[in-house]
């Protein structure tokens, strides 16, 4: 990888760009929770935008959807203190550096996980289109960080067992993009009852054409000018964030050989996971 070293820095072992400030970071564990705030969890590139958006729409105008609350500066912590309630708070980090308040009130997260190689060939598009991230020289090159863990925000493999491990406290919903792909109106169901929305079959159908890939893409340009408004910490340019939302576009990208050694990585470090034995290819 060659480029801009400055536009990452290393913080309890995981790579955060710069637009995450080290004193933000240390500071995470002093934020003040509220009850009915609600976490969008994932790892970059999983889905994150897509629940915002479903979430927006179950809940009409009666949010406060931040950007991610690793992103800034320290001034960040005392903005999200001054938000009217609910606060809808998107986020990339692990469950070791989630703020403890938001453990301790005992606040719902929506955990949205991707299939691995999809993810990866998503965040490496990210990472050649977007000048907030270091330039990457080839796919191979960010095949071999992804698998090791050195991309931003770290392993996804411990990423996802990190979350896992807390699945059964009752906070927490997982949720599977494939799943959504193929059926949005029943994870849209499943949202709604986690939240304890009451929602009819025809306000689930009406959300579920909102919230689809190609509504959300047509509305790109006119929500592009709003800078401030993205629950992305890596771009304010929501064109970025959008780019196919496709299952199986690994496919393009993986050789055999790079495949065969995902997979053995893969089954290493996810033997024990629940989780993973649900992920699907295609």
């Amino acid at each position: 990888m060659s480029g801009q070293p400055s536009l990452i820095h290393t913080f309890n072992g995981i790579p955060f760009t710069t637009r995450s400030s080290t004193e933000l970071l240390k500071s995470l564990d002093t934020f003040q929770a509220r009850e009915d705030d609600v976490v969008l969890v994932s790892f970059p590139k999983s889905g994150t935008h897509w629940l915002a958006e479903i979430i927006k729409h179950l809940y009409a105008s009666n949010v406060t959807l931040t950007s991610p609350i690793e992103f800034g500066e320290l001034s960040k912590l005392e903005e999200m203190k001054n938000l009217p309630s609910r606060r809808i708070i998107p986020t990339h980090l692990s469950y070791g550096m989630l703020p403890r308040d938001l453990k301790a009130k005992k606040c719902k997260a929506i955990y949205i996980v991707r299939n691995p190689k999809d993810t990866a060939v998503s965040l490496y598009h990210y990472y050649r289109d977007n000048p907030n991230l270091p330039t990457i020289e080839a796919w191979p090159t960010y095949f071999n960080m992804f698998l090791h863990g050195e991309v931003v925000c770290g392993s996804w493999f411990d990423h996802v067992l990190g979350w896992e491990e807390h699945k059964n406290e009752g906070t927490i919903l997982i949720l599977y993009y494939e799943s959504m792909k193929k059926n949005l109106p029943k994870s849209i169901r499943k949202i709604s009852n986690f939240l304890g929305i009451s929602i009819t079959e025809q306000e689930i159908n009406e959300v579920s054409r909102m919230s689809s890939f190609s509504e959300m893409k047509n509305n790109v340009d006119k929500e592009n000018n709003d800078p401030n408004h993205t629950v992305c910490a890596l771009t304010s340019n929501r064109k970025l964030i959008f780019r196919k939302g496709a299952v199986g576009d690994w496919k393009n990208h993986f050789t055999a050989k790079q495949n065969r050694l995902f997979d053995d990585v893969y089954e290493s470090k996810m033997e024990s996971s629940a989780l993973a034995r649900r992920i699907k290819y295609e």
